[in-house]
């Protein structure tokens, strides 16, 4: 009754890990939210005024999206990444998590995927009955993988079409891609298509983020939205920039978009104009700010002769290597840690890493963003004393997850 393809798939364990940790909250025991990632922050004013200035708006809109809205993205992206996209190249969708679904559902090829990866990616593309390749990477290049990795996968078949997924800043390691340049010269050679994951470029920690786009744009479709940077993940609001050269799919991607969610709410896509066309650097600024500091904090606590990690360049991830031999998987792992800290992480097992490597995702998002943001500003040092002050369950967290961490070496 039920096709093996959807038999075999299990719930998306961020989703899970945010409801298991609501029910253990309601049994009375104080949960660490280090697993569930998700904006701290409040969405700017300015943003929520146009929502209930357009509430009224309850006609259907183009399945592509409302045209206002797509030349407001265009304009934006073609200044970020200095070349010229149109309103036509834009699809708004209800989240990129749908748009990637149904990309793979007409994508005709193979799917190259770097481990670690979100965890939807795989599970998506096995719906779209397409064969998936990982990579193993290493903590050396910043967990992404390299041009040579990705060219031996395709030299074993040349004749296929290749879709390479590339996130930066990634989730779940919080590492940018600093090899761009060298896969950008595979992706032209073979012909490859990029799905370039950019939801948390606006939340890089140096100014230095760079997308694939600037050097293969022709060959690149654009993957961002409001959830990370505008905090509005539950407004349900992504889109696609595809360039001309991909028409064919941006064309086919609008064909299955009518015949799934026809149109994205009529309110969000016209509040979501402001988002667009106004100045929101300050509100990013301070965002990437509290951030970069927390991140920070929790990295050097952490970082030890028990855990080796890297220092997080941007999104609220951090993706720990626990030294210690007592579990099987990550996920025994993840699980003792719950019940003895009540620190949630969520398993790398998760995330396309071997299931005996002892790594996690470790979210720092457990504290009030507005209230934090109020007594910051963009440039303004953040030591111990505001960390404590106003994300204690990120100190205590970090504190009870140090002390595991070496009771288990």
């Amino acid at each position: 009754m039920i096709k093996d393809e959807v038999n075999k798939l299990k719930p998306s364990s961020t989703l899970l890990i945010n409801e298991e940790s609501k029910k253990l909250e309601k049994e009375g025991k104080r949960i660490f939210k280090f697993g569930f990632g998700q904006s701290p922050f409040d969405i700017p004013k300015s943003i929520t005024a146009e929502l209930k200035n357009n509430s009224h708006q309850n006609k259907y809109l183009p399945m592509q999206g409302l045209l206002e809205l797509r030349k407001a993205v265009a304009k934006y992206t073609s200044k970020k990444k200095n070349y010229k996209y149109k309103d036509e190249n834009v699809i708004i969708g209800p989240g990129t998590k749908e748009l990637m679904f149904l990309l793979n559902i007409l994508f005709e090829g193979d799917i190259i995927l770097p481990a670690p990866s979100w965890v939807s990616y795989e599970p998506q593309a096995i719906l779209g009955r397409n064969k998936v390749h990982w990579i193993n990477t290493k903590i050396e290049n910043n967990w992404f993988p390299t041009a040579d990795e990705i060219e031996k996968i395709i030299t074993q078949n040349k004749e296929k079409n290749y879709l390479l997924f590339i996130n930066s800043p990634n989730n779940p390691s919080g590492q940018i891609c600093k090899n761009l340049k060298e896969i950008a010269l595979i992706v032209k050679k073979y012909k490859v298509i990029v799905l370039s994951d950019e939801i948390y470029s606006e939340l890089s920690f140096n100014k230095d983020f760079k997308s694939i786009s600037e050097f293969c744009p022709e060959k690149t479709i654009i993957s961002t939205g409001l959830s990370k940077w505008c905090a509005a993940g539950g407004w349900r609001l992504g889109h696609f920039i595809i360039p001309d050269n991909l028409n064919e799919i941006k064309i086919k991607l609008s064909v299955l978009a009518s015949e799934t969610f026809s149109s994205v709410s009529s309110p969000i896509q016209y509040a979501a104009i402001s988002a667009y066309e106004k100045d929101h650097s300050n509100y990013i600024n301070i965002c990437n700010n509290i951030l970069k500091s927390i991140g920070e904090y929790v990295y050097s606590n952490l970082k030890s002769n028990n855990v080796i990690v890297n220092k997080p360049e941007g999104g609220f991830y951090i993706m720990p290597e626990f030294l210690n031999k007592n579990f099987t998987s990550s996920s025994e792992m993840c699980k003792n840690l719950l019940e003895k800290t009540g620190v949630a992480l969520l398993p790398g097992s998760n995330f396309g890493i071997s299931k005996n490597k002892m790594i996690a995702r470790l979210s720092f998002t457990d504290f009030n963003g507005e209230s934090f943001m109020q007594q910051v500003n963009k440039s303004k040092d953040i030591d111990f004393n505001i960390i404590s002050k106003y994300a204690p369950n990120i100190i205590e967290g970090t504190k009870r997850l140090k002390e595991w961490a070496e009771s288990a070496k």
